[in-house]
């Protein structure tokens, strides 16, 4: 076992984690963050994980599938579809609302008086976690973010299975596959906006700029662990590499579809047309944007 290139995977999963920060830089010199943009980067973000999903990912399950019908890669999509749905069902069972209306007297509706609409209950409570210092509730919040976003991590790490052979990008002394690199980005580009919409109500809260952006980065966390499982797996069974590259793919395209583009046009519910065009024109340069760079 290369030690060295599970550190390196971990990195990369690490690099996903702090660019969720960055989503609450802005309030560092602003006090509001324009929804029109937030829709558009959710969009890019889209449209960048779309398109490194299907020619990406699903091309390079084709290309290891050594049967007729690609088996694996269909039971791959299958199965990374499943876990997101089964991943909803768990958060939907779990209970976020306790005690939440004895914080200073404050309910799930004024925590979240911010504006643009975001419902995300595990934000609000993260928020009210932090201002309190809770560590039950930072735990238990841990444990959900680690259901929501594990697919994330393991679409990152399922994109380092060629780590080390040719055809890759030298960076640091590594040979990094081209696919791993767009993938990482693409995750970064998605957590931007994620950040932010968790900071808004820490803002609505008082917290401080930098507890902030400590808390994006907590919130994404599990995902340099979930990039190093998925990692030791698809090099352990390199059989299987098929199924971890349709598992991707499956559970980045759904999230795309039930979660990124419902969260970009519930932002967006304040705009024109309802924030439409900004996400329509941020999926299409996501993919312009993509699409030449995975076809060198």
């Amino acid at each position: 076992m290369n030690m060295e290139n599970y550190v390196l995977v971990f990195v990369a999963g690490l690099v996903t984690a702090i660019a969720t920060g960055l989503g609450a830089i802005p309030f560092f010199f602003v006090d509001d963050f324009s929804d029109r943009w937030n829709v558009a980067l959710w969009g890019i973000a889209s449209g960048i994980m779309v398109a490194v999903s299907v020619f990406g990912l699903v091309d390079e399950g084709l290309a290891y599938a050594t049967d007729g019908f690609p088996t694996l890669l269909v039971g791959g999509l299958v199965t990374g579809v499943a876990l997101v749905i089964v991943s909803d069902k768990v958060l939907d069972g779990v209970d976020l609302h306790d005690d939440r209306e004895h914080d200073h007297g404050a309910t799930g509706d004024e925590l979240r008086t911010d504006g643009v609409g975001h419902d995300h209950d595990e934000h609000a409570l993260e928020a009210k976690a932090f201002a309190q210092g809770d560590l039950k509730t930072l735990v238990l919040i841990l444990g959900i973010l680690t259901v929501h976003s594990f697919p994330e991590g393991v679409a990152v790490g399922v994109s380092f299975a060629e780590l080390g052979l040719d055809g890759g990008t030298p960076i640091l002394g590594f040979t990094i596959p081209l696919l791993a690199v767009f993938m990482t980005v693409a995750i970064s580009i998605h957590n931007i906006p994620e950040g932010t919409a968790i900071a808004i109500p820490m803002r609505a809260m008082g917290l401080s700029k930098w507890r902030m952006v400590g808390a994006a980065i907590f919130s994404s966390l599990p995902q340099p662990i979930g990039a190093v499982i998925a990692f030791a797996f698809v090099s352990w069974a390199e059989a299987f590499l098929p199924f971890g590259f349709g598992f991707a793919a499956g559970a980045m395209v759904y999230l795309v579809a039930t979660e990124f583009i419902p969260e970009a046009l519930e932002t967006g519910a304040a705009l024109p047309n309802r924030g439409h065009y900004e996400l329509l024109a941020g999926f299409g340069a996501g993919v312009a944007a993509m699409v030449p760079l995975l076809f060198i």
